[in-house]
């Protein structure tokens, strides 16, 4: 069972860096993360029945420890959460006016609440409906309706 663990965190573990960069604003918040998450993972692996993929089962735990932690750094002190880490690729040629585009997407996903953050962070990697809804633990109608929110709370956040 230790191998098989082993290899699934070896072969998967961008999915845990990019949610620690995500939620944790310091290197050490995001290696204290890593291992929470990784701990996480560990006591969920044995009731992990194959069901869904693996990345969606680690997303969805990965996901769950950030916000639980981050929640409980709040209530200790105010955290502000580092979303300027997630890389959207921009397509090389692309103007110095797509990356200030880009920056602007990324100090407005900054405002987004723990879930608005975690959901449109599954869109930009390209995870469809179903998988978002799985991961997240709600229905596909409701990311459906989340996304299109967020996506109007984004544009209103840009042009203000």
């Amino acid at each position: 069972m230790e191998k098989d663990f082993t290899h699934i965190i070896t072969k998967h573990e961008k999915i845990i860096f990019k949610i620690c960069k995500i939620y944790g604003t310091t290197a050490e918040e995001q290696e204290d993360l890593f291992q929470d998450i990784v701990l996480q993972l560990w006591k969920s692996f044995p009731a992990f029945r194959g069901e869904a993929k693996v990345q969606t089962w680690m997303y969805r735990v990965a996901l769950n420890t950030a916000i639980t932690s981050l929640r409980k750094h709040k209530a200790k002190k105010h955290v502000s959460v580092g979303i300027e880490t997630l890389k959207i690729p921009v397509v090389s040629g692309e103007s110095a006016q797509a990356e200030e585009k880009q920056e602007l997407l990324y100090a407005a996903i900054g405002k987004l609440s723990d879930i608005e953050k975690a959901l449109i962070t599954l869109y930009l990697e390209g995870y469809n409906y179903k998988e978002m809804a799985e991961i997240m633990g709600i229905s596909e109608s409701h990311v459906g309706l989340k996304l299109h929110k967020i996506k109007h709370k984004l544009k209103d956040i840009i042009l203000a």
